[in-house]
């Protein structure tokens, strides 16, 4: 199977920290901010092989059409995380992206627009525009992920 020749953890580990401004990847770190929450870092991103299979290469147009059927799919698929929560999650993010346009150009516009800001302003704003699960712990850690926001110094 797919899933298992690649391995998440080091993919995630390696975009960890480095700016990017492809609006697909950024949604395949929210898709990973989403399921983070009550699991470690590595357990989510070794599941980046198949959110990448289910959620149709991060493509947030396609993924914010999926059906109900669609949708229970996934939640049946036995190597995916099976929270139907944060798999509907995806479904209303990739909507709610798609209704950044046309204030925003992309996902990847939309999401630099918060430099200089912390995981609660964005995560309020967020949520303003139809986003879920996108807490403020989350959005920050997402922030400095995706090189928005410096990573802390210890």
């Amino acid at each position: 199977m797919m899933a298992e020749e690649r391995n998440g953890i080091d993919e995630y580990h390696n975009m960890f920290g480095h700016p990017t401004h492809d609006p697909q990847k950024l949604f395949e770190f929210l898709v990973v901010a989403v399921f983070q929450p009550g699991l470690s870092w590595k357990a989510t991103a070794s599941k980046l092989p198949v959110f990448e299979q289910v959620f149709a290469h991060f493509d947030a147009k396609v993924v914010a059409g999926f059906d109900e059927a669609t949708i229970e799919e996934i939640e049946s698929n036995p190597d995916m995380i099976r929270n139907p929560r944060k798999i509907r999650a995806i479904v209303k993010n990739a909507q709610a992206i798609v209704q950044l346009s046309p204030e925003f150009k992309d996902f990847a516009a939309y999401w630099w627009s918060f430099q200089g800001q912390d995981g609660a302003a964005v995560a309020k704003d967020m949520k303003k525009r139809g986003f879920t699960f996108v807490g403020p712990t989350t959005m920050q850690l997402m922030l400095v992920g995706t090189g928005v926001a410096p990573r802390p110094v210890h």
